[in-house]
């Protein structure tokens, strides 16, 4: 049993293909059959297949390729078409927003129209896949746990390019589509708003982010640790405690003084990592529209100290009131 006990499942059951419950006569029929791979087994379940699309996921997965086709052929045309510059410079090549003039208008094609068809395919899609999890999970008689934590993820996503941007009165506001320039935006845009490190949604954000990942390995670790006794049974130790349950709460009060139950861990796990996403979309949506700069903010607000002065006001001589200076 100890050889068991290690980061790849070891134990695979094979049996016959589970297609599912039967669908509604009005459903799109599941496509592809029911496969088994060894490979996926000796991380997760071995079975592949059957998938359920549906209208509405067909429709979502064709904009989103549509969507991410767009931003791709803008990039490579930005290499003169080169699949060799492409590949070389894919981290940093990028599809902009438009520019501060256009405002909320619509630009040309070639200055921010491409990015704002992307966009807006892109995001449908995102909303219909949520439609389609939220229909899947009702339909399979589960809770809708799973919908509502995507949400919370495309909350900050629609924050990020949409409503921000329409409060602001640009599409200049929203991320350029790329992977450098998304971190550059992100560092200019905190330089630009005195440090997001003292904006308070952003600390709420990252303490959540941190207490999410703490709280998923610690509770992985414990049904890790309890399961040669039955602890990945988690539904059975929830309603009819057992040793696993047992040992797993005596190992949290001897060591932290505190223990979460077995359905209650995942509980805070789930809030922990909604709430990531959640606060950082309204520290987000709070930057340039209500606060102007963070770090003023935080210190008229006791959040952070004031620096003092390094040198005497009058140490430093004002360039613009030099003899030639531009004032």
């Amino acid at each position: 049993m100890a050889d068991y006990q290690n980061i790849f499942t070891r134990v695979q059951v094979r049996g016959p293909g589970e297609p599912g419950i039967a669908l509604p006569s009005h459903d799109m029929p599941r496509i592809g059959g029911v496969g088994f791979s060894n490979l996926l087994g000796r991380i997760g379940n071995a079975q592949i297949g059957p998938i359920h699309l549906g209208g509405i996921g067909l429709v979502s997965l064709i904009l989103g390729v549509l969507g991410f086709n767009i931003i791709g052929l803008n990039m490579l045309a930005s290499v003169h078409y080169d699949p060799i510059q492409f590949v070389r410079q894919l981290f940093w090549l990028s599809l902009d927003p438009p520019d501060p003039k256009y405002g909320l208008s619509w630009p040309p094609l070639g200055e921010g129209g491409w990015y704002m068809i992307a966009g807006q395919l892109i995001t449908i899609s995102i909303l219909l896949w949520w439609v389609k999890m939220y229909r899947r999970a009702i339909q399979l008689g589960m809770g809708t746990h799973v919908p509502w934590a995507f949400a919370s993820a495309i909350w900050l996503f629609l924050v990020l390019g949409f409503f921000r941007p329409l409060l602001m009165g640009s599409w200049s506001e929203a991320v350029p589509f790329g992977i450098f320039p998304h971190l550059d935006w992100t560092a200019a845009f905190s330089i630009r708003y005195g440090n997001l490190f003292y904006n308070p949604f952003h600390a709420l954000s990252i303490a959540f982010l941190y207490g999410s990942a703490v709280l998923f390995a610690m509770h992985g670790a414990t049904i890790l640790a309890v399961s040669r006794f039955g602890g990945d049974r988690e539904i059975e130790q929830i309603t009819d405690r057992g040793t696993a349950s047992e040992r797993a709460a005596l190992f949290w009060r001897w060591t932290m003084g505190f223990n979460a139950t077995m359905e209650s861990i995942h509980r805070w796990a789930w809030w922990f990592a909604v709430l990531c996403t959640l606060t950082g979309g309204i520290g987000i949506l709070l930057t340039g529209t209500v606060v102007d700069n963070w770090y003023l903010w935080a210190v008229k607000h006791d959040f952070a100290p004031s620096y003092p002065a390094m040198f005497p006001a009058d140490a430093i001589a004002d360039p613009s009131a030099a003899a030639g200076g531009v004032k």
